[in-house]
């Protein structure tokens, strides 16, 4: 019997940096099948991709036994169950709050569509936006429609894509309209209720930090 049917109940609360680590796993796995790659050892995933043999072993063992004894993984098998764990086994469907250079930018994005992800609506209040449509055919609607679209078109994840001052306002009405999951692409810190989820994506800190980065590098070159 295979060991990959030996599945173990998830804990209550696995560690945000386990789940981010699948998807690092599950993008690896994506390109050894892309190269035909069958089958595949945790200590030569760790090699190829720089990753941790010890680490992958404890991160998979919270959801199963995938390995088989003296073969490893193998890749199309574990890909399935890792994009079954991540949610991915669906298509899920994002709206987008911002229809502005990011908000119209993400849209048309096409690996999100390709990871299962579809961009399913955009929504801003500027009146000579509503009623148009992405270059890719995202239909921009009228905020104030976002619970009856949300409702409608089953809408999963909203992504904040306003500026810094609206960012909150927008954040309510999208609790409002009973969406779950909230990417947050706009400053500042926004707040939400105990049952929502929001991750926040700050490109200034990044930068911030690069800039930390290369201002080391000076300073002890010179």
């Amino acid at each position: 019997m295979n060991q990959a049917n030996k599945r173990r109940q998830v804990p209550e609360q696995v560690s945000e940096l386990t789940t981010n680590r699948l998807s690092v796993y599950l993008r690896c796995l994506n390109t050894l099948d892309e190269l035909s790659v069958q089958t595949i050892s945790s200590q030569a995933l760790a090699e190829r991709f720089h990753l941790n043999a010890a680490q992958i072993r404890k991160d998979l063992a919270y959801f199963g036994e995938f390995g088989v004894r003296g073969v490893g993984y193998y890749v199309k098998e574990l890909r399935r169950h890792l994009r079954k764990i991540l949610g991915l086994d669906r298509q899920l469907r994002v709206a987008i709050m911002g229809a502005g250079n990011l908000g119209l930018a993400l849209a048309d994005y096409p690996g999100f569509r390709q990871e299962g992800f579809e961009i399913a609506a955009l929504f801003d209040a500027a009146d000579e936006k509503i009623g148009h449509e992405s270059r890719s055919g995202v239909p921009i609607h009228d905020i104030k429609e976002l619970r009856r679209v949300a409702r409608k078109d089953h809408l999963d994840i909203a992504v904040i894509a306003v500026p810094a001052p609206r960012a909150q306002p927008v954040v309510d009405q999208v609790v409002a309209a009973g969406i779950k999951a909230i990417l947050n692409f706009s400053p500042g810190t926004l707040t939400v209720p105990p049952n929502v989820k929001l991750k926040s994506v700050d490109l200034t800190v990044s930068l911030e930090s690069l800039s930390f980065y290369l201002a080391q590098g000076e300073s002890s070159g010179g």
